[in-house]
């Protein structure tokens, strides 16, 4: 762990003045980022977790860390170029963040190495489940059939790229896997010669052994002969380059259409600076310099040159984000956590129309355990189908490749209905899917529109305009999460299904501001980002201070996926000092330090990782014991509050709001997927007391009636 412990703080009275905003009262950001995906890595360390899931979470843990260093490392890079000097909020440079974020990451791929080698794949081959990672394992029998596969699907695709004074060094794409050749020719003279393993081809070769798979760079190397006859092959050794791959588009770029600018961003980050090259550990000290230098050649202007310091050596497994495909895929129940079948809520199980059940009251949703096809989809398909349905309005963040909803959304235009859909074309990896569907979109006479020059629209909202006798009724969604039926199993996510009149009027009034010039003084019950959330949020911080303060209690109880603006953080340690009781469940991200003495001694974090990847938004606020709770997509960071389109939504219904702070109260029980947060920025796992029952959050929902959470 790189974090530095906070300074000691004086407990002082509330009345006393304090600098709340000294950097020791801070967790660096990345560092903070990087020990969320410790946490995601000790579900793989840890052995309650069924086999294959420990292999499922071996391959996030690296999914996510290539996606930290396509984005935040390169970011941090790009600020050393640009000579900026501003310190973060915990008081670190660009250079100082990077350094530490070498010595954790280093660390921390040695647990992940140690983990997948000595302990996962030996148990998986002790339940008949075999990954080969060397040729020279296989039976006489599986070698012949990988070495036809080779020959009949492997060799066709491959091209092997000599580098000398007549081949230039070529094109690595990101994230690709090559293999580095050393050759000598027939004049005796060393080559260098570079073969791409194709992405087009299975990652796992399967074997004639049932349930056992060789890598392809394995095969691949293990066959270069074919591809170098009549030369020498000296050896072979594996790499992989991380490109810098975010897009960021200058508020001052002029462009006359967003799409054909975001495109054209897309194509260029293809050749974006390199920001790590991966070498297997045998790699000999030429080669590697010979990497670095062709890479720093094309290097662009943006970046420091590469250095040895950007080497990240790996002994065994490259790409090891692909186990996870290759965790779902196998068909072994055992080895996998039990099935669950989503439900349906009561009120939309019972064959009537949704809009004649929403008109007689709000459904609240929690999804996964809540069919997420049975309701949001249910929802939008009746649009679709209904002659009386004369609009439909749609906030689309994350599409993806095979999207039921944008199809849905097709239908619906093609049925003569007005479909307007907001698409975000600048949603981080996902610009390619929402542009390609943008096209379809437009094709299709949907009405598409970019949001809001300068702001992502993260909002997840949708409405639905009906003609019902003499006037039009409006229906609407508002939810935590994306209109994406594959996340929709895998995240926690709240939505709200309304009737509510005065929803239908804020989500209009929303819509007119993402596709027009509106600017609205106010909403009525929607809380909305850039121009009014932040300021919201604290007055209800503040608002608690004040109940505290008048002897009726100050409780302050939210759940989100990150924790990072100074400003809130600022407000909650207020909230603190002044006594009132601050509980917070944050997965990712938290900058935040609790338990300091003076400072945040009734501030309490945990973060939940296990089965489902804890997404939803909610927060709430006793009021003095007129209690409030919001749902919405906005995390507190600068972003989502200052450079985004956001939008949360309060629970009217009393039932419904003692069914989230239910919720997030049993959450606050977990004594098994719970992590506390220390003043240090370390997390210390919870667990069950010896004579008492594990409780672990995901388990409870899935086993127990959703009841359970349903009392109060």
């Amino acid at each position: 762990m790189t974090n530095v412990a906070p300074q000691p703080v004086p407990s002082s009275a509330p009345e006393a003045p304090l600098d709340l905003r000294h950097p020791a009262l801070y967790v660096n950001r990345e560092l903070s980022w990087l020990e969320f995906n410790r946490r995601v890595l000790h579900e793989a360390l840890d052995p309650r977790t069924p086999l294959l899931e420990r292999l499922k979470f071996l391959g996030i843990y690296s999914s996510n860390l290539d996606e930290f260093f396509q984005v935040r490392v390169a970011g941090l890079k790009r600020q050393v170029k640009a000579a900026f000097t501003e310190r973060t909020a915990d008081g670190l440079t660009a250079e100082e963040q990077l350094s530490r974020i070498s010595t954790t990451v280093l660390e921390q791929l040695s647990q992940h190495r140690h983990a997948l080698v000595t302990d996962v794949l030996p148990s998986m081959a002790d339940q008949g489940v075999r990954l080969v990672t060397r040729l020279s394992e296989l039976s006489a029998a599986d070698r012949r059939h990988v070495d036809h596969f080779f020959q009949a699907n492997v060799f066709p695709v491959l091209t092997p790229l000599a580098v000398d004074p007549g081949h230039p060094f070529p094109y690595i794409s990101n994230l690709s896997l090559s293999i580095a050749v050393a050759l000598r020719d027939a004049d005796g003279e060393e080559r260098f010669a570079r073969v791409k393993v194709p992405k087009i081809l299975p990652r796992w070769v399967p074997c004639l052994t049932p349930n056992t798979f060789v890598a392809l760079e394995q095969v691949v190397g293990g066959n270069l002969e074919a591809l170098f006859p009549g030369v020498e092959i000296l050896g072979w050794y594996l790499f992989r380059i991380t490109r810098n791959t975010d897009i960021v588009i200058d508020d001052s770029d002029e462009a006359d259409d967003l799409l054909d600018l975001i495109q054209e961003e897309v194509r260029n980050r293809r050749f974006a600076e390199v920001v790590r090259l991966e070498v297997h550990y045998s790699m000999p000290l030429s080669l590697r310099q010979l990497l670095l230098a062709e890479f720093n050649e094309e290097q662009q202007d943006v970046a420091p040159p590469l250095t040895t310091s950007d080497i990240y050596e790996v002994q065994g497994l490259f790409d090891t984000a692909d186990l996870l495909n290759l965790a779902l895929s196998l068909d072994l129940p055992n080895l996998k956590d039990p099935l669950f079948h989503p439900t349906t809520p009561h009120r939309l199980a019972q064959g009537r129309s949704i809009f004649e059940v929403l008109r007689e009251g709000d459904v609240l949703l929690h999804h996964p355990y809540d069919s997420f096809a049975t309701t949001v989809e249910r929802f939008l398909q009746a649009a679709a189908d209904d002659p009386d349905v004369v609009a439909i309005k749609l906030t689309l963040y994350r599409t993806g490749g095979d999207s039921s909803i944008a199809k849905t959304l097709l239908q619906a235009a093609e049925r003569g209905k007005q479909v307007a859909v907001l698409i975000e074309v600048q949603a981080r990896f996902d610009e390619e899917n929402n542009i390609a569907w943008a096209k379809r979109f437009e094709d299709a006479g949907v009405h598409v529109s970019y949001g809001v020059t300068g702001l992502k629209t993260h909002a997840k909202t949708l409405m639905v305009v009906r003609r019902e006798g003499e006037f039009m009724h409006r229906y609407v969604h508002i939810g935590t999460g994306n209109y994406n039926a594959k996340t929709a199993r895998l995240y926690t996510d709240f939505g709200l299904l309304s009737a509510d009149q005065e929803l239908g009027a804020d989500l209009t009034d929303l819509f007119n501001v993402l596709t027009g010039f509106a600017q609205p003084a106010s909403y009525r019950q929607v809380i909305v980002a850039p121009r009014f959330m932040r300021e919201r949020f604290v007055q209800m911080i503040r608002r608690e201070i004040e109940h505290q303060r008048a002897g009726r209690g100050g409780r302050i109880l939210a759940k989100m996926n990150a924790l990072v603006d100074p400003d809130m953080m600022a407000a909650l340690y207020e909230a603190s000092r002044a006594g009132v009781q601050v509980d917070l469940i944050i997965r990712g991200i938290c900058c935040l330090r609790p338990g300091v003495p003076g400072v945040s001694d009734n501030i309490r974090v945990i973060s939940i990782i296990g089965r489902f990847l804890e997404h939803s938004r909610a927060f709430y606020f006793r009021n003095g014991g007129q209690e409030e709770v919001y749902i919405g997509s906005a995390d507190w960071m600068p972003r989502n509050l200052d450079r985004r389109i956001e939008a949360a939504v309060p629970l009217r219904d009393v039932i419904h709001r003692n069914t989230v702070r239910n919720l997030l109260e049993l959450m606050w029980k977990d004594n098994r997927q719970a992590w506390e947060l220390l003043p240090d920025g370390t997390y210390e796992q919870r667990c069950p007391p010896a004579e008492g029952p594990e409780q672990a959050t995901h388990r409870v929902l899935l086993e127990h009636p959703r009841e359970i959470v349903r009392a109060g």
